[in-house]
């Protein structure tokens, strides 16, 4: 196994973490205040408030990928159980990236947020199958 693409892979992996702890915090934590519903584009309290309950059940799904991103760069820190933690970083990586993709999907205009939600995850999986075939 290639030990620097592994580090990179869990740095990647530690990345998309954080961008879903942000994403949870927003959705989930700050959503009555308008400068953070604008954000997703809604456009007013009346309508905010009918999205509030989906919105902070779509900031739990993004706080449990950040968890179970944050449990499988311990994984792969740990000796016994390394294997494990990459099958467990590449699934949440790629739970995030698909994620990404449907963001888009449904709306063009959120390829930026798309972006931002779905680059460190591909990058961490390109740099997690590296360090497995190297």
């Amino acid at each position: 196994m290639n030990g620097t693409f592994l580090v990179l892979g869990a740095i990647f992996t530690g990345i998309a973490a954080l961008i879903h702890l942000a994403i949870f915090v927003l959705e989930s934590v700050l959503w009555s205040r308008p400068a953070v519903w604008k954000r997703f584009g809604v456009r007013s309290q009346g309508d905010a408030d009918v999205l509030r309950p989906m919105a902070y059940n779509q900031g739990f799904y993004n706080v449990f990928l950040a968890i179970g991103a944050g449990v499988a760069i311990v994984m792969i820190g740990s000796e016994g159980v390394q294997e494990a933690g990459l099958a467990l970083a590449i699934f949440v990586l790629l739970s995030m990236l698909l994620a990404s993709i449907v963001l888009v999907a449904s709306n063009p205009r959120l390829l930026r947020a798309a972006m931002v939600q779905g680059l460190a995850p591909l990058l961490g999986i390109v740099f997690l199958v590296l360090a497995l075939l190297g």
